[in-house]
């Protein structure tokens, strides 16, 4: 059976299909529930979560569903060289975005650089909450932390941009490694060598991985559909996870305009790009993108984040769609509106139709 692998075995769930955890607020409880119910994996991106609003989320989560789900945070969640980033570089930084703010009638924000990590403290309440699954991304917690997870019986889930991340994870005995193409929408996740060195696309990734380690692995990037599914277990995916199917669903936080983009043809166009948060990431191109190349300094992350947010909401106020940042995968052929429930059996139907005709024409 198609949906049997070592992953729904390992995960306890009924198809190889995991949700994307989309931080930043674009997924809810809401959505993780409607995938998990579904028999995939729902996930929740907790990285922007104070430990309260986690705590809390998760009560909501589980009144939703009994089913397995996943928790996401952010192994590195500020850059270190923020510590020592100097005035003179910010001011620069501030200069140049500031025709943005103007044409928009605001003001640049004032901005403290003085911005602690969050994991630590996530990953409190995580231990407390026990989901059934703790992805992370940008790094490798620490072997007591990984042993504190195994202990409570939680599996670890790290995400990989290049075959060496994926050798360092296997060394960290983790549970499943997520093989993150350069297609997949939103930060790239990289963390031996610079994102913009750690560009293998997914297929080729997941071939890279498969060949080299023993470790159970997800595909991710560019996948929204059946076909895509299929294509990925195929070649040796033990599951996939999708995340821009998903924001356009009803559950989704993303906003109506961020939806429409989404279902647009401006979709078909996606960059990477750092100039809105300070991270290279996929997202649906932009004046700000096409303006501030990727050589061009930025503040580190989430300084840069900071710097935009307010532009951001002022442009969504003003309908300026230009100046927002959409996050995107590069392949949104195929999506729809819809419920997360309704893609879900989708997904499932088209694939197993697929995957049964090839083995039909094998016997």
């Amino acid at each position: 059976m198609w949906n049997q692998t070592r992953i729904t075995q390992l995960l306890g769930i009924r198809y190889p299909i995991l949700l994307g955890p989309m931080g930043g607020g674009f997924s809810t409880p809401e959505l993780l529930a409607a995938v998990s119910n579904a028999g995939g994996l729902g996930s929740l991106g907790a990285y922007t979560l104070t430990p309260e609003q986690l705590l809390l989320a998760d009560q909501t989560i589980k009144s939703l569903t009994d089913k397995p789900y996943n928790v996401n945070l952010w192994v590195s969640d500020v850059d270190p060289e923020l510590a020592s980033y100097s005035a003179e570089s910010l001011e620069k930084v501030k200069a140049l975005f500031k025709p943005y703010f103007d044409s928009l009638n605001i003001a640049l924000p004032e901005l403290d650089q003085n911005i602690p990590s969050k994991f630590d403290k996530q990953l409190e309440v995580l231990f407390k909450i026990k989901p059934a699954v703790f992805s992370f991304i940008f790094g490798i917690p620490s072997a007591e932390i990984l042993n504190e997870a195994r202990r409570l019986g939680i599996k670890t889930v790290g995400a990989a941009t290049t075959l060496d991340e994926a050798l360092a994870l296997e060394e960290a005995k983790v549970d499943a490694i997520v093989a993150a193409g350069f297609e997949a929408g939103g930060h790239r996740p990289s963390f031996l060598k610079p994102a913009q060195d750690s560009l293998t696309g997914t297929f080729a990734l997941i071939q890279q991985l498969k060949a080299r380690i023993k470790t159970p692995v997800i595909a991710a990037g560019g996948i929204t559909d059946g076909k895509g599914i299929a294509a990925a277990l195929t070649l040796g995916a033990d599951a996939v996870q999708l995340g821009t199917a998903f924001l356009v669903t009803n559950e989704s936080n993303a906003t109506a305009l961020h939806k429409e983009a989404l279902l647009s043809e401006g979709s078909n166009y996606t960059v990477l790009s750092k100039s809105l948060t300070g991270r290279l990431g996929r997202m649906v191109r932009n004046t700000i993108s096409e303006n501030v190349p990727n050589q061009t300094p930025v503040l580190p992350f989430p300084l840069q984040t900071r710097l935009i947010s307010p532009l951001r909401e002022a442009a969504m106020a003003q309908g300026r769609t230009d100046m927002i940042n959409f996050w995107s995968g590069q392949n949104p052929v195929r999506i729809k509106l819809s419920k997360a429930g309704e893609i879900m059996q989708a997904l499932v139907t088209e694939t197993q139709a697929i995957l049964q005709r090839g083995t039909d024409l094998q016997t």
